[in-house]
């Protein structure tokens, strides 16, 4: 039987209408929208590929991988992360990291071994999945010992994007006069970066990086602003020898590594 809505009916519904559309803090919106704006750069990239473009192809994954380096950082400092925001950010990773470079490659490159080049940027893409859902179901790892967040597992998607990328910042210089001529050197280094991605090996983390000393605060930023001078003003150089720094600092990262398992008498189990 039908009836008339009372007063106490009337002030339930404005309640629940509340709690359908509550109010967001806007500290949870700035990191995600830096995430997709990483994401539209990483696309942008490939379509600047096609146009052959192929300085602001790369320069649009790089722009992705500052972009990822700065919304994680800015979550946390809002203290605004979430569940949400954690797998947005690493579906745009997928693409970023894994899809964008690989179809740089091809165009650039690989595209004239026809199937198998095709064949190895697909290792490049599916690494780049695999390496970041092993990172996803590693966050909730309890026994993982504090000493061994200075480690990942294996290189980074964004390293290993920038990695793979290497023969682009080569070719820019010079020393790799056309990116066809040399696909039979360029498609081996691809899959060695790709299983990079995906091996056991323990490289530097700087995402657990402690605290400063205060007497450090002033030189430490003089060398960020003149790495941003340097990176505009000479970026494929700068990105070449930090390419190959990050290579030769593998051997480090794995000594470094094992003598803090040695010291903390655990099992050799790298970070995420």
């Amino acid at each position: 039987m039908e009836h008339e809505p009372d007063s106490m009916d009337r002030a339930v519904a404005p309640d629940a209408g509340q709690r359908r559309f509550r109010m967001v803090p806007v500290r949870y919106l700035l990191p995600n929208m830096i995430t997709l704006l990483a994401l539209c750069s990483g696309v942008t990239a490939i379509r600047f590929a096609f146009e052959g473009r192929y300085e602001l192809a790369v320069g649009s994954v790089i722009l992705a991988v500052i972009l990822d380096a700065v919304d994680g950082r800015l979550a946390r400092l809002l203290k605004g992360t979430s569940r949400f925001g954690a797998e947005l950010d690493s579906l745009a990773d997928f693409v970023n990291f894994g899809v964008a470079p690989a179809i740089l490659l091809y165009v650039w490159s690989l595209n004239s071994l026809h199937t198998l080049g095709w064949v190895i940027c697909l290792v490049l893409a599916i690494c780049c999945a695999l390496r970041l859902a092993r990172f996803n179901v590693a966050l909730d790892d309890p026994s993982k010992p504090a000493w061994a967040n200075r480690f990942f597992t294996g290189a980074p998607a964004p390293a290993g994007a920038g990695l793979a990328l290497l023969p682009f910042f080569l070719g820019f210089l010079g020393i790799i006069d056309e990116g066809h001529g040399w696909a039979l050197l360029i498609g081996p280094y691809v899959v060695g970066v790709a299983l990079l991605m995906v091996s056991r090996v323990p490289t530097f983390s700087g995402k657990h990086m402690g605290r400063i000393r205060g007497d450090m605060v002033l030189p430490v930023l003089g060398l960020a602003v003149l790495a941003v001078v340097i990176l505009l003003s000479y970026p494929w150089e700068f990105l070449s020898v930090l390419s190959i720094a990050y290579l030769a600092l593998i051997p480090v990262s794995v000594r470094s590594y094992r003598r803090l398992a040695v010291a903390g008498g655990s099992k050799p189990t790298a970070a995420p």
